[in-house]
């Protein structure tokens, strides 16, 4: 398994700047109770089709402990899990579900201090007739996912970062940490101001 421990010091804005706008998910993936940590960790993948949830079911006992289980779903009307889903997955010792789609049982994912970032919570479970394929290529939120990215999420969102750009990635967005955590607040007003009234001057902005 790829170690991801390294992002876990990373904010997601700092890896969004690092990688572009193609590799953040959609603002409306959100994590479903506040004040949780940030999580990071290799994406096992999970398709399921609409109305059905059994290979996030299936996905929960074969993920190794460390993964982001990643959901293709964007179905709102059915949940894809509920609070025994989410125990057995996080005693099993997957850090968090990312899920482009719905839960239910909130309370009892809250209580138990699972990390769950999804479009919303509904009641109404889904079936479990559709089998398919784990650890396929996956959209997720927009983004797409291949098994192993490495999946980093906060209270801003959701960051999925590809396997291949993993090491440039990290270099990037710790480089940009360090530089703003160098630099006072008096030496950023200073040269933001600088660079927004170049910008305004350009533009033929006068005032």
């Amino acid at each position: 398994m790829n170690d991801a421990t390294a992002f876990l010091s990373l904010p997601t804005p700092a890896l969004a700047d690092a990688l572009g706008a193609a590799q953040v998910m959609d603002f409306r993936i959100r994590p479903l109770w506040p004040g949780g940590p940030r999580v990071a960790g290799p994406a096992f993948t999970v398709r399921c089709p609409r109305g059905d949830n059994l290979m996030l079911h299936a996905a929960i006992h074969r993920a190794e402990p460390g993964s982001v289980i990643v959901v293709e779903s964007g179905d709102l009307d059915h949940a894809l899990a509920g609070g025994n889903v989410c125990a057995v997955a996080q005693r099993r010792g997957v850090v968090a579900f990312v899920a482009d789609g719905v839960i239910r049982d909130l309370a009892e994912v809250r209580e138990m201090g699972f990390p769950v970032y999804a479009r919303g919570v509904i009641p109404i479970p889904g079936d479990k007739k559709a089998v398919a394929p784990l650890g396929g290529e996956v959209r997720c939120g927009g983004v797409v996912v291949a098994a192993g990215d490495i999946v980093v999420a906060d209270e801003e969102g959701v960051v999925a970062v590809p396997a291949a750009r993993r090491e440039k990635a990290l270099t990037a967005a710790r480089a940009k940490q360090e530089k703003e955590a160098a630099q006072s607040l008096d030496a950023w007003e200073e040269a933001h101001r600088a660079r927004i009234d170049g910008l305004l001057a350009a533009g033929g902005y006068e005032g």
